[in-house]
């Protein structure tokens, strides 16, 4: 019905012909019209922009489970958006990481969904702001080459923390949970970055805080190239 108002109203304007093509002359008592078709004057027409084809997925807050949960929602979408795509129109996922970090378990989710997709969506990582603690890893699991860090991003490295509270064996337990996972870390940031076992163990039991420049973050391998 809208469609059909607003044809009327248009043909009070300008001679439309439905069936015209783009940019063709017709005749109307004598003088020269131009023929235009309703869809291109309601946006459908070819010289319609199309709006950017992005892809891109930004985390701007603390590494959490809401977060991740929709991080790895889009994830997994762009990447079905892609094996549906022609060759031609299949684009990697900028992923922007922004964040002072948060829970390594979520970390190790969207960790692993990201090596799930990469065999066949590339995942650019962008390192802008501060890249700290689970945040790190994130930034490193993307495509190789494909890494980057803004100059003036910093980036922050530390042991696995926790807090627990309960009877001595529970705790005892707790610690166990918290060492195996301060391990997988380790594996995981030697997988992807620069650091052996041995040089990322021993900055690690300084039991400090560990601050790299965006050069030292390529250095070290975590990014491949400053932006």
């Amino acid at each position: 019905m809208m469609r059909k108002i607003i044809g009327k109203i248009i043909d009070l304007i300008i001679p439309v012909v439905e069936e015209g093509a783009e940019g063709e002359e017709g005749e109307q008592e004598g003088k020269p019209t131009r023929v235009i078709t309703l869809d291109q004057i309601l946006g459908g027409g070819a010289q319609a922009q199309k709006e950017p084809d992005l892809r891109v997925i930004g985390l701007y807050s603390d590494v959490s489970d809401e977060k991740i949960a929709e991080l790895t929602q889009a994830i997994l979408y762009l990447n079905e958006v892609n094996k549906l795509s022609p060759e031609e129109g299949r684009k990697p996922i900028e992923f922007y990481i922004n964040t002072y970090g948060g829970s390594a378990h979520d970390m190790f989710a969207l960790y692993d969904v990201m090596e799930l997709v990469k065999s066949e969506t590339e995942i650019h990582t962008i390192g802008v702001g501060k890249v700290m603690s689970a945040g790190t890893l994130l930034l490193a699991a993307g495509t190789k080459g494909k890494r980057k860090i803004a100059r003036n991003c910093r980036v922050m490295i530390h042991n696995v923390a926790a807090g627990n509270f309960g009877i001595l064996p529970n705790l005892a337990n707790e610690l166990e949970a918290i060492q195996q996972l301060q391990e997988d870390y380790i594996t995981a940031m030697v997988e992807n970055t620069k650091f052996t076992r041995k040089k990322l163990e021993k900055l690690l039991n300084e039991k400090v805080n560990i601050y790299l420049s965006a050069e030292e973050a390529v250095k070290y391998g975590l990014a491949d190239e400053i932006m």
